[in-house]
């Protein structure tokens, strides 16, 4: 808005900003003009002038907004006028203080909650909650939902850990057909090997791998899968032992299913002269004592606070109490020198792992004077499986834990281990593995919840050589976020945890890797409907 004077001082012109309209022209007389008049002409430009800048504006917004100037002028320009802001404005901020105050109050124990979300626009309807009264009945509702998905996630995890724990229909059906096949099938137990074999069992030019396990199909996998990938098959020997009730069907397994150019060898832990109570009473006291009963066999939400507890720290102890950990199998490889005494270095392989390249090379790797090559567990791209340390598996609030052990030290893996048994029978390292069992016992598993791994840990410092990690990949069994790309790459693939491939809750797009190495046409695997996923 522009305001010109002409020369003469007669005439006043009002116009708009771009000098083309002319919104009010006032003239002056020439003559006889008084300061009262001059007074009275102020005052009324004065009184004018606001509603003249004010249709100026609404000129401009008609054209962008598309609305009459009496429109804009009671819908956007009237409420600011009057001290107003937007009401939407307005209602969300009042909202967020509503919510706010509710944030900090519990709901009350008898609030009745609406069942969905269509019951509570009802109730809205029927009741006009206030806006306190609406934010708590939100707040309850969700803390509702919270509760119910955390309590289902973890008897998810509970359904889980004994799926995990319990044995396959098809798995049961295969060891009982093959255990009636020893007993009525004379080439069933034919002799393992043959005769004219047996020195090679302690032949320390061949490649030793050593498989402890009570399941015929995995160890099945684990030999298969060794064999094919193996440059030299006729230089491997595989000693598989297994317990007294699952000898039969392993025999006959390996009996009807020859591996040749390899070697096998079955033997049951009954047939082992060294292994008795007398040299291992340990193991007995692990078996029997009431605590390692009830942790592995008892009530396991007993003691956990599940509100302060994660599903994935709650994962974690439920594979820890996985009743395989006070098997005589499972702490077999710590008997290894005793067991085999004739040989000087031997590869000890799990039951849930998957050899996918040729493996002797690790007789070429030097431990430099040391016991266990392994791959540390504290080095790599994914800390939920290579982040482990001391402190992930002791007790550090423990005295004896505290004063003996560094919660920073790095771990390493079982599974897939190269050891040097020379070495080993001059260290203590069955006696420390022995000293630690005992006192865990005596503190009522204080010290770590039991298996084997955390004694190995301690038994067996000072004897680490560390291995590139391309040799042995984990967590397959827990971690379903793996890298397939990596898992192309790995020598060894371990499925640790629960989610072993031959059970359901394996993880389907890690499953192939394991099953391409399973006979589905066998007459036992196919008659048992242990079917390729």
């Amino acid at each position: 808005m522009q305001l010109h004077f002409s020369h003469s001082m007669r005439s006043i012109t009002i116009s708009s900003n771009n000098g083309f309209t002319d919104l009010m022209k006032i003239k002056v007389a020439a003559r006889h003009i008084s300061y009262r008049t001059i007074f009275h002409t102020i005052l009324i430009l004065a009184f004018l002038l606001p509603f003249v800048f004010i249709l100026t504006a609404l000129v401009t917004l008609e054209g962008v907004n598309k609305c009459s100037s009496i429109d804009c002028l009671g819908r956007r320009l009237g409420p600011k006028l009057l001290g107003r802001g937007d009401d939407a404005e307005r209602f969300l901020r009042d909202f967020y203080k509503v919510i706010s105050q509710v944030d900090s109050e519990e709901v009350p124990n008898d609030l009745k909650l609406p069942d969905n979300f269509k019951q509570l626009v009802s109730e809205m309807k029927n009741n006009k909650y206030k806006a306190k009264d609406f934010a708590l009945i939100l707040k309850g509702m969700m803390e509702r939902s919270e509760r119910e998905i955390r309590e289902s996630k973890f008897q998810e995890l509970m359904n889980k850990h004994f799926a995990a724990t319990s044995v396959p229909k098809g798995i049961h059906c295969l060891s009982l057909r093959l255990t009636d096949e020893y007993s009525s099938n004379a080439h069933a137990r034919k002799q393992l090997p043959s005769p004219e074999l047996l020195p090679v069992l302690s032949d320390n030019s061949y490649h030793h791998f050593i498989v402890s396990t009570d399941n015929i199909l995995a160890a099945s996998v684990v030999v298969n899968s060794a064999i094919r990938s193996s440059l030299r098959p006729e230089k491997i020997v595989f000693h598989v032992i297994t317990d007294k009730k699952t000898y039969a069907g392993m025999h006959s397994w390996f009996a009807l299913n020859p591996i040749s150019p390899s070697i096998v060898e079955v033997k049951g832990v009954h047939q082992f002269d060294w292994l008795t109570r007398d040299n291992v009473p340990v193991l007995e006291a692990v078996e029997n004592h009431n605590g390692v009963r009830d942790y592995y066999h008892g009530n396991h939400l007993a003691g956990a606070n599940l509100s302060v507890t994660s599903p994935r720290m709650f994962a974690s102890k439920l594979q820890a109490r996985s009743p395989k950990y006070i098997s005589l199998l499972n702490h077999l490889r710590i008997y290894l020198p005793e067991l085999f005494p004739n040989l000087d270095k031997v590869v000890f392989l799990d039951d849930d792992i998957v050899i996918q390249r040729d493996l002797s090379p690790l007789w070429d790797i030097d431990l430099g004077g040391k016991v266990n090559g392994a791959v540390e567990t504290c080095k790599g791209e994914d800390p939920w499986v290579m982040g482990k340390r001391f402190k992930i598996y002791f007790n550090f609030s423990h005295p004896l834990v505290a004063k003996s052990l560094d919660p920073e030290e790095c771990a390493w893996a079982f599974g897939m281990n190269i050891f040097d048994l020379r070495a080993w029978r001059k260290t203590n390292i069955r006696e420390t593995y022995h000293v630690w069992l005992k006192e865990n016992l005596k503190s009522n598993l204080t010290l770590w919840k039991l298996g084997t791994l955390p004694p190995a840990l301690i038994a067996f410092r000072g004897h680490i050589h560390p291995i590139d990690p391309s040799w042995h990949m984990l967590g397959l069994g827990y971690q379903q976020n793996t890298s397939i790309e990596s898992v192309k790459k790995a020598a060894v693939i371990h499925y640790n945890g629960q989610s072993k491939p031959w059970l359901e809750i394996g993880y389907e797009h890690l499953r192939p890797f394991w099953s391409k190495y399973v006979n589905y046409s066998n007459d036992f695997v196919s008659g048992c409907h242990i079917l390729e996923s």
